[in-house]
């Protein structure tokens, strides 16, 4: 029976405004980081599915507002206005537009768009929302939601929804203790083709899932069928022809065609062929009724180092000719997930709309979360391993290389205390200007040279910055972090053939004295202090040494009361502990929730599940705060309140555009040299 969209939704996830206080005990600010996320700048464009050989830039159209963080779009039905996803005041939600008609409408429209647009989903708690499509008659939006929480740790939440808009009543699509991923609707509206792992759910993939396509009813989700094994991100030609990509054997990406019949068992394919040779990857393909015989591919082809929009013509006598559509416009741009027009007349897709259009993206992005009204605030940090002083007037944070420091307010700018490569970074409790960081290789092995340094800043009105290493030997010893008394350290290093914590003096460093707190063939690492002192927190494999599965434990100082708080499952990763405020709760990063999409229609992230999690010491309740596809990582908490009206929009993130294409789709390129290989786009 369907359900209204705020009573389905609401139950699972908590709605949350940070509340008032400067100070609060149990709340203050989570900050984190997003692989690349803060440099995306993404708006979508079209062009003619065959532009002009002679001034194509001319002819390509933004169809969203220049401002927000616009993707994954797809046209309306009737061709005159645009779907797709937007991230705009700290929150991401499904809009719609009208398509502007020529570059001078979408410059006089851009400024006024951002302001004047409601998301079609305002009522349906923070959760991930991707993949829009309209039925024909625009009557029910159908889409990717993550709102409701998975029945087991480690599974997706993404399942597939169909939302009347006329009422907001909402039905789920996916079966519960499934995942759906890339839906598509068929023409007609009758049907709608789904990416899925099935009941066998994620297994930890990071590249490509390994699902299937499944079909089933729009209207209720009814004669579910495995059409298609071995297949992602479904696009319907017509009512019986459906496109699709797969990873092959031989490690390229390519496209296929797939013939489908309905019988009374339901929908399976007749034929299946593929439609683009080995010796480039082909991906994300877009058919419409509107342009029979062509489908448009995002591509990456042997020896380039960007993703461009190309249609291939598939009808009976094109031969399969392939016609480029973005490189001639955008050679050095990376463009994404192609969408044909219903009538056939244009293409879209996203790219980074490049420099010197609106504002450069801030260095600090208030993220709405799904927690109570007087708990905390969550930012976004362009930058990794953040954390704030003790007096909440300063955060630290590495570039991965660099070390730097900046006033969230903005005054000051942002200082470099270190060009090196440093990562983690923790603030003395009693020595004011004081940060603990690790300088050397990240993700190194016990012996690699790795040191644990204090980084003095000296007073406000002496710029001097002095450097004291308090570790010796180099083997591998990282993630500081100080006792509130200000006394100790505690660390991981490998001096002793396996990752174990060590505690030090804090100012004399091992010269002071060095104790052993963890001892065993494991990796005990990403170590954090609580602040009242009584335990520390870290993330181990010690229950399954050297699988690369991480969960969260916690230790008494003096080595006792050894528990383990957090672990998604078997293979899992749990990481990146840091104690709350009031030392009951942890904010960590998980695949506790699994991944939201297809990894192959985003930039490039190593750990694509990662996503930012609450939890009390107890292990009880589970609070996921982040909901997106993208690679979140090493929070921080302070008890210090921090609003979007503290943050100087004077800080602004180290670069437009500068993220990367998955690396994982250079498997044939081995041969070139690295900087070309990992090119960045804009």
């Amino acid at each position: 029976m369907a359900t209204p969209l705020l009573a389905a939704l609401l139950a699972a996830a908590l709605l949350a405004s940070p509340a008032a206080p400067a100070v609060s005990a149990s709340g203050g600010t989570i900050v984190f980081t997003t692989l690349g996320r803060s440099r995306y700048e993404f708006d979508i464009f079209s062009l003619p599915l065959a532009p002009s050989p002679h001034n194509p830039a001319a002819e390509e159209l933004r169809l969203t507002d220049g401002v927000s963080v616009n993707y994954n779009g797809n046209f309306a039905p009737a061709s005159d206005s645009i779907l797709f996803v937007s991230e705009r005041n700290g929150s991401l939600n499904l809009y719609l537009s009208p398509v502007p008609s020529s570059r001078r409408e979408a410059l006089e429209s851009a400024s006024s768009s951002a302001a004047t647009l409601s998301p079609l989903l305002p009522w349906e708690p923070i959760a991930l929302k991707d993949r829009p499509s309209l039925t024909p008659d625009g009557s029910r939006l159908v889409y990717v939601s993550t709102a409701v929480p998975a029945a087991e740790p480690r599974s997706s939440w993404a399942a597939v929804y169909s939302t009347e808009l006329s009422t907001g009543r909402t039905r789920r699509l996916t079966p519960l203790g499934v995942a759906d991923f890339s839906p598509a609707v068929s023409p007609s509206g009758e049907w709608t083709a789904a990416a899925s792992p099935g009941a066998a759910g994620w297994s930890g993939e990071v590249e490509d899932l390994r699902t299937d396509i499944y079909v089933f009813r729009t209207a209720d989700g009814s004669r579910r069928s495995l059409a298609i094994r071995d297949g992602g991100w479904p696009s319907w030609a017509d009512e019986t022809t459906v496109f699709f990509h797969r990873r092959d054997s031989d490690g390229w990406y390519g496209v296929y065609r797939a013939e489908i019949s309905v019988t009374g068992d339901g929908v399976e394919a007749a034929s299946v062929e593929r439609i683009t040779p080995p010796g480039f990857h082909a991906f994300t393909p877009a058919a419409s009724p509107g342009a029979p015989g062509l489908v448009a591919v995002a591509t990456r082809r042997a020896g380039s180092d960007y993703r461009h929009i190309e249609v291939i013509d598939v009808s009976d006598d094109g031969k399969n000719a392939y016609f480029e559509v973005t490189r001639p416009v955008a050679p050095r741009v990376h463009h994404f997930n192609p969408f044909i027009s219903p009538d056939g007349a244009r293409v879209g897709y996203h790219r980074c709309r490049g420099r010197g259009n609106g504002d450069s993206p801030l260095l600090l992005e208030n993220i709405k979360s799904p927690g109570s009204p007087d708990t905390f605030s969550l930012f976004r940090i362009d930058g990794s391993f953040p954390s704030f002083s003790h007096d909440g007037k300063k955060i630290a944070f590495v570039g991965l290389p660099g070390m730097y420091v900046v006033n969230p307010d903005g005054s000051g700018g942002r200082r470099k205390i270190f060009s090196g490569n440093a990562f983690s970074t923790s603030w003395d409790w009693k020595r004011n200007g004081v940060i603990y960081t690790s300088i050397g290789p990240d993700f190194a092995s016990e012996s690699t040279e790795v040191d644990v340094v204090a980084i003095s800043l000296g007073d406000d009105d002496d710029e001097t910055i002095s450097m004291k290493k308090l570790t010796v030997g180099g083997e591998n010893n990282a993630f500081p972090s100080p006792s509130p008394d200000g006394k100790w350290v505690v660390f991981r290093s490998g001096r002793s053939g396996n990752k174990n914590l060590y505690i030090i003096d804090a100012e004399d460093g091992e010269a002071g004295g060095i104790r052993r707190l963890t001892e065993g063939p494991w990796s005990d690492t990403m170590c954090n202090w609580s602040p009242d002192g009584e335990w520390i927190a870290f993330a181990s494999d010690r229950h399954a040494p050297g699988s690369g599965s991480f969960a969260i434990y916690m230790v008494h100082p003096n080595g006792t009361g050894l528990r383990r708080v957090v672990h998604s499952g078997d293979g899992g990763r749990t990481n990146h502990p840091w104690f709350g405020p009031d030392s009951k709760s942890l904010v960590f990063t998980s695949d506790y929730a699994a991944v939201s999409a297809e990894p192959v229609s985003n930039p490039h992230h190593y750990q694509p599940y990662g996503e930012i999690f609450t939890v009390h010491i107890d292990g009880s309740n589970i609070r996921r705060l982040t909901h997106n596809s993208f690679e979140d990582g090493t929070p921080s908490w302070t008890p210090y309140l921090l609003e979007p009206r503290d943050v100087g929009e004077t800080l602004q993130a180290s670069g437009r555009c500068a993220f990367q294409d998955c690396h994982w789709l250079n498997i044939q390129d081995a041969a070139q040299p690295e900087e070309l290989i990992y090119g960045k786009s804009c």
